[in-house]
Order: C-alpha cells, then sequence, then structure tokens
C-alpha cells in the first residue's frame, strides 16, 4: 500500500483524485493482459467509458501513466520493507525486510515486472523515480549503519571505491571500508534472487525457494558484516 495522502479539499479536486486513481487501476491491470510496453491510453480510457482526449488531461502521454504506476510500485513496495524492518534484533531485521520484498513481488508480479524486469522500448524514466526507486536500499543501510553504531556489525576491510562513495558517505555509512561497495551487492544479489525465481530461471534448480532465499538472505548479511544471533 502506498502512503495515505490528505484528502482534496475542493470538490473538483476530489473528482480529479478520484479519476486519476480509477485511470491509474485501470492501467494497472492492463500490466497483467498486455503487459507495459503495450499500455495504451486509449484502450485505458475506452474501458473507463472515456474519450481518449479527456485522458489525457490527466496523463498527457503513456510515458506519464507509466512513471504514476513506477513510482507507486516502488513506493508500495518501500512500504512493505520498511514495515517489516520496523522491529526486532538487527538479524531479524534483515531478514524480514528481505521477505517482505520477495512477498510483495510474489504478490505482485506484474508490478514488480515493470520495476525490474525488461525495459519499455522507448520510455526513460525520470528524476521523480529515483527516490522511491531507493527506499529498499535505504533500509537495508539504515541497518549497517545502526549495526555499526551498535558494534554488532563490523565493516568489511577495503574501500568502496567501486561505487559512489559520496551517496556511501550520505547513507552515514564509513567509506574507507568496503560496506558501501558489500551493501549494493546485497542490494543488487536480493533482487537478483528475487527476480530468478519470480521469472522461473531457478525452476527444477531450487526445489524449496524459501529456504534458499532464507540461504541467501542470511549470506548477504555476513558479506555486509552483520554477524548471525
Amino acid at each position: 500500500m502506498t502512503a495515505p495522502r490528505s484528502a482534496p479539499r475542493t470538490a473538483r479536486a476530489r473528482v480529479r483524485a478520484q479519476l486519476t486513481a480509477e485511470i491509474v487501476e485501470v492501467a494497472r491491470a492492463h500490466l497483467a493482459t498486455s503487459g507495459a510496453a503495450q499500455l495504451s491510453l486509449r484502450a485505458v480510457a475506452r474501458e473507463l467509458g472515456m474519450v481518449s482526449s479527456a485522458v489525457y488531461r490527466y496523463f498527457p502521454s503513456r510515458d506519464d501513466l507509466l512513471t504514476a504506476l513506477i513510482v507507486e510500485g516502488y513506493d508500495a513496495l518501500g512500504s512493505a520493507v520498511e514495515g517489516a524492518a520496523a522491529s526486532g534484533s538487527l538479524q531479524e531485521r534483515w531478514h524480514a525486510a528481505c521477505a517482505a520484498a520477495r512477498s510483495w513481488a510474489l504478490a505482485h508480479p506484474h508490478e514488480y515486472a515493470l520495476l525490474y524486469g525488461s525495459p519499455v522500448p522507448g520510455y526513460q524514466a525520470p528524476a521523480d523515480t529515483i527516490a522511491p526507486a531507493g527506499r529498499v536500499a535505504v533500509v537495508l543501510a539504515e541497518l549497517v549503519r545502526e549495526g555499526i553504531a551498535s558494534g554488532e556489525l563490523t565493516p568489511p576491510p577495503g574501500d568502496s571505491a567501486a561505487v559512489n562513495t559520496e551517496l556511501v558517505a550520505e547513507l552515514g555509512l564509513p567509506v574507507d571500508t568496503s560496506v558501501g561497495s558489500a551493501l549494493v551487492q546485497a542490494w543488487s544479489s536480493l533482487f537478483g534472487a528475487i527476480s530468478f525465481e519470480l521469472f522461473g530461471h531457478t525452476h527444477n534448480v531450487v526445489l524449496d525457494h524459501e529456504r534458499h532465499f532464507h540461504q541467501v538472505v542470511t549470506r548477504l548479511a555476513a558479506e555486509v558484516g552483520l554477524s548471525p544471533g
């Protein structure tokens, strides 16, 4: 679920907000039947009983509608992960955060495919998508930062020169260790494991995906320096 927004104050604003939500909901359903590349404002308008020109007043282009779907997807995923990581030990929160990402993906495969599947031809994500896309990584970074502060996490030796050290510092992580690189590897490996399962790449290879995923997440925790227990 996305974070609740304040209710529009005027009747016109409320109608606009309701129609915008309906357009997005229908577009989300079209992801399952047609795929992101075939998303059509005309088809969405037709299903809603609207003329296409009316829909264009809410979303000037297909790309604007795709961006709305992408931001909503990232925000829903981020909220699920943030909620799961809210309490418990660092290990419990790490596992809960990663498990929440997997659970959301399995429950919303078409939205997940829009976020982490094949790029939509001709679409370039605007800057509006950057912050929502980073919410899961920020949760993992917060757990790492808390672990360093409490002494429960020992940053791996080395450096983070392979990644954006300004961003590593902005996240409150030491740049004179390899924890930044390890965190990026953990983040990408997390979604790699989820994607391989969701898109069928581990079919007939992994027999117990939940157990396998737990093992992957445990290894990733160790690689960022989080000790078990």
